[in-house]
């Protein structure tokens, strides 16, 4: 199987979900999706997402979080434990909890091409300000804005950082962020993806000018489209929820797929349905109707 097959760009109109089979995995995007903007989960998800589990059907949590960062929901993962990290970069299982997360599957962007996407941004948006995101490390240039809660292991131009004899050259590269101060966000995403072209994809998931740059047909759909075909679960069997422009892909390749009431414009094109805010429980809406359909 090919890593995109299955997997579309293209859009729909939203509408009444179609899927006519039952659902058997539901996929739900973390931040502005399934968490609150606090980044708790309420009890009414938990209690949601237990019942899922509980009639059958699995939940994978899709998120652009590194793995790190995945202890917000390692308390709520039932049966196979997994979650699709770093837009689709890494499959990671959550059983051993905080600081015990074991890689299952990582789809690296290979260093040369992370060298010609710093490159070419750099020479379509100069000013633009790199990290880089790797399986067990957190790399970022001098200038690059404090946007996260952690201090990087080592700070250098993003070239340096890169190199055969860098600091953590051992571990797969994940991905690489792509800041940029003065460019408004979807004009950066579009300057990037024009400039990048096929050398990496290219996606954002934050309100600012950050972008996230991975692997060549690296995205939450491929990913999530492999680990549904290991089980034999086909497309029209997944329910799949997010807010911003990293979901698209995967919500359009779900059978049945739902934007947030606090989406973003091309998320709210891209899937089959609209549900509640992530403040409002959105997520948890749509699974309490379907577990009341299965009955």
């Amino acid at each position: 199987m090919r890593e995109n097959d299955g997997v579309t760009s293209a859009t729909r109109r939203p509408g009444i979900p179609a899927s006519p089979l039952p659902t058997r995995l539901i996929a739900t995007d973390l931040d502005g999706t399934l968490l609150h903007d606090d980044k708790s989960v309420s009890p009414r998800t938990v209690a949601a997402l237990a019942a899922a589990e509980a009639a059958g059907i699995e939940v994978f949590f899709v998120t652009g979080r590194p793995a790190r960062w995945m202890d917000v929901v390692s308390d709520h993962v039932h049966g196979h434990g997994l979650a699709i990290c770093g837009n689709g970069a890494a499959v990671v299982d959550l059983h051993g909890g905080p600081g015990a997360h074991r890689f299952v599957k990582v789809r690296e962007l290979a260093r040369e091409n992370a060298l010609d996407a710093v490159r070419l941004l750099r020479d379509a948006a100069p000013g633009t300000l790199f990290a880089i995101e790797q399986t067990y490390g957190f790399y970022q240039e001098p200038a690059y804005p404090k946007l996260h809660l952690e201090a990087p292991d080592t700070v250098a131009p993003a070239e340096k950082l890169l190199a055969p004899d860098a600091p953590g050259a051992d571990e797969p590269v994940l991905k690489i962020l792509a800041y940029h101060h003065e460019i408004a966000p979807d004009d950066f995403l579009m300057t990037a993806r024009l400039a990048i072209g096929d050398r990496a994809n290219v996606t954002r998931s934050s309100p600012s000018a950050l972008l996230e740059i991975s692997g060549p047909g690296v995205s939450k759909a491929s990913t999530l489209a492999l680990c549904c075909a290991e089980r034999g679960i086909s497309h029209e069997e997944v329910v799949a929820f997010g807010d911003m422009p990293n979901d698209v892909e995967m919500l359009t390749w779900a059978g049945t797929s739902y934007a947030m009431g606090n989406a973003h414009p091309d998320v709210i094109a891209a899937a089959s349905g609209r549900t509640a805010a992530n403040t409002e429980d959105g997520v948890a809406v749509v699974i309490e109707r379907i577990l009341a359909e299965h009955r």
